[in-house]
This record gives structure tokens, sequence and C-alpha cells, in this order.
């Protein structure tokens, strides 16, 4: 299923798609496979698989303390591509979200070719733009893997139009000026920069706020195509030293935000 797919499908049940993260290779390679499948089996419609990278400049402290144990556990790419392989194999979309430099480290069309075989739908580029990523997007154009790029509010209006124009799957609107992290309250400039995004794209405007609950997804969901959650997840694995009362944990808040973007 492609990525497309899952928010077509989304939409012709009127809610928004809920789009879950969580880093490969955390806490080990396999418990984060299995951590991942639970968010499919609680409401995932796609999920985003992140590469751990040694310099996560945009993560917030939540998401830096799994990527770094992911790391210092020998997590390499190979094992994100086997992660890709293993939750794509579940039917739900597979996207890889990762800074360019292990990207351009491994080779551009090896890994476009490697993610393709692996059954995964495409690429998150939060530091790579259109008007710099050529060779990703003759790569992933080849094989017919999404792009997704990102827009903030900051974006003037053209930037928006010329970096909704590069995406394909779904725009990332990145609607929190700072570092990722779970917040109490939603953003109030999530809304004004989901407008000015679909007000020029038919591709769906997907938005990465901090939502931790389901009231706020239910907020979010209201006017966006999609609700995007990491670190509150992530937060489900670092709070459990016991990676079953961690999965139960995440598997309760991926209902309770499913839910929420059903209901809105």
């Amino acid at each position: 299923m492609t990525v497309s797919t899952a928010f077509d499908k989304a939409r012709a049940d009127q809610r928004a798609a809920l789009v879950g993260y969580l880093p490969a290779g955390f806490p080990t390679v396999d418990g984060g496979i299995e951590a991942m499948r639970v968010l499919v089996d609680a409401g995932c419609d796609v999920i985003e698989v992140g590469l751990p990278y040694s310099d996560p400049v945009m993560d917030g402290p939540t998401i830096q303390a799994a990527a770094q144990r992911a790391l210092e556990g020998g997590v390499r790419t190979r094992d994100v591509l086997r992660t890709v392989e293993a939750v794509a194999a579940t039917g739900t979309p597979t996207v890889v979200m990762t800074y360019w430099n292990p990207v351009g480290r491994y080779g551009v069309e090896r890994f476009a070719a490697d993610l393709a075989s692996a059954g995964g739908s495409g690429l998150i580029t939060p530091d790579l733009t259109p008007d710099s990523g050529a060779e990703w997007i003759a790569a992933a154009d080849a094989r017919d893997l999404d792009k997704v790029f990102l827009v903030a509010p900051s974006s003037t209006d053209e930037r928006i139009a010329m970096t909704a124009a590069a995406c394909r799957g779904f725009v990332y609107a990145t609607a929190v000026m700072g570092v990722t992290g779970a917040r109490a309250t939603t953003s109030d400039l999530a809304g004004p920069l989901v407008a000015r995004t679909q007000a020029v794209t038919a591709t769906p405007v997907a938005v990465g706020v901090g939502v931790s609950t389901g009231g706020q997804a239910a907020e979010v969901a209201a006017y966006a195509d999609g609700v995007i959650v990491g670190s509150a997840l992530v937060r489900c694995l670092l709070d459990h030293d016991d990676p079953a009362q961690g999965r139960a944990a995440l598997a309760r808040l991926t209902d309770d935000l499913a839910r929420g973007v059903r209901r809105a």
C-alpha cells in the first residue's frame, strides 16, 4: 500500500490519517520491530521509521535519547532497512525519516534501490530541501518512492508552493518552531500553516506539532489531513524498563490517538 492510498482511505472515512514514528533499533532492532507492529495493530495508518543519527539537530531530548541508545546498541542502516521490510510486510505504508548525511554516505542510488526492495514507500528528509535535493528526487522518481519535504510557519508562500509541488505522499507541516517533543498544548501556528499549504496543493498535509493525547490528535485532525506523533510514542518505551510494559503503554496511547483522529 502506498502512502497516498492510506490518506485516501482515511479521507474516505472522513477522518485524518494517523502517522506514528519510532526510531529503528530502539530498544533493540527486534524490539523496535515489535513496537512498530503494535502501532499498526493499534490504529496507525502510516509508520515512520527513524534512522538514528549522531547529530540530530532537529530532535528533542526524547527522540535523541532513544536514537543514542540505538546507536550504542550498534544499529546500522541495514538494520533500518530490515525494520522497514518487517513493518511494510504488515501492509501498512512505511517511510524512513532521516537526516541527509547517512543517505549520502550510504549512496543515494543504492539507498533508493534498497529502500524500494525492502518495500518502503519513501523518505522524509527534514534537512533536505527540494532545491538542493535533485539527486534524491531523481532516484526516488525512478522507483516511484514518496518524497516528503517540510514546510514551516516561517516559510514564504512561494517556498510552500515550491516545496509542496516537489512532494509525493504528503507534505510535512512542522508547526512548532524549535526541536521536536510532546507538548501540553498544540501550536496555534499549525492551522494557518496547513491552510496556506492546502491552498497550493491537493497533496495531503500532515502536521507534526507535539501531539501527545487523543484530545490533541482530534484538535489537529479537525483541520489537517494527517496527524504525526513521535516523541509521545517514544516516551512510552523510554519510561518502561520492561519491554512488554512499554509495548502495552504504546498500545494504549496509540489507541487513544487513533480514537482522537476518528472523532475529530
